[in-house]
């Protein structure tokens, strides 16, 4: 596990989020862009995660790394009929600096002290029942 220091990121209102406020629960962070194949691909497997009632402690970050754009983003979502995911944006580029990203999809997994214990590069199956009860271990 890997320490991180407390980012700050914005929610789909424009809102300052620290990272440090979700400290306490397994965190997901996703980063993804509207024009990413892969990404619009794995995103409703990623959100069924996110409702799967299995887990209790578990909070998923879907970052958009694109210039924030309300509309274009929220189709994006709407195509795909997600229903429980929200819309993060990292306007600063402070998720790109702390974890050294490098495209996306990427997707960045936390445990509940905050530290980063896995990373997914391109995209990924989130249902896949290995994966899901290896995941729920850090729930």
């Amino acid at each position: 596990p890997k320490p991180i220091s407390p980012i700050i990121f914005e929610d789909f209102s424009g809102n300052e989020i620290s990272l440090k406020d979700y400290q306490g629960k397994l965190v997901i962070i996703n980063f993804w862009a509207t024009w990413c194949a892969p990404c619009k691909k794995e995103m409703p497997s990623l959100d069924r995660l996110y409702q799967d009632s299995s887990f209790k402690n578990l909070e998923v970050l879907a970052v958009n790394m694109e210039q924030p754009n309300v509309k274009k983003t929220k189709k994006f979502f709407t195509d795909l009929n997600i229903k429980k995911l929200e819309i993060f944006f990292d306007n600063n580029l402070n998720f790109v600096k702390e974890f050294k990203l490098r495209g996306v999809p990427t997707t960045v997994l936390i445990n509940k002290k905050g530290e980063e214990f896995a990373r997914i590069i391109g995209n990924a199956d989130f249902q896949n029942k290995k994966f899901v009860k290896w995941l729920l271990k850090y729930d």
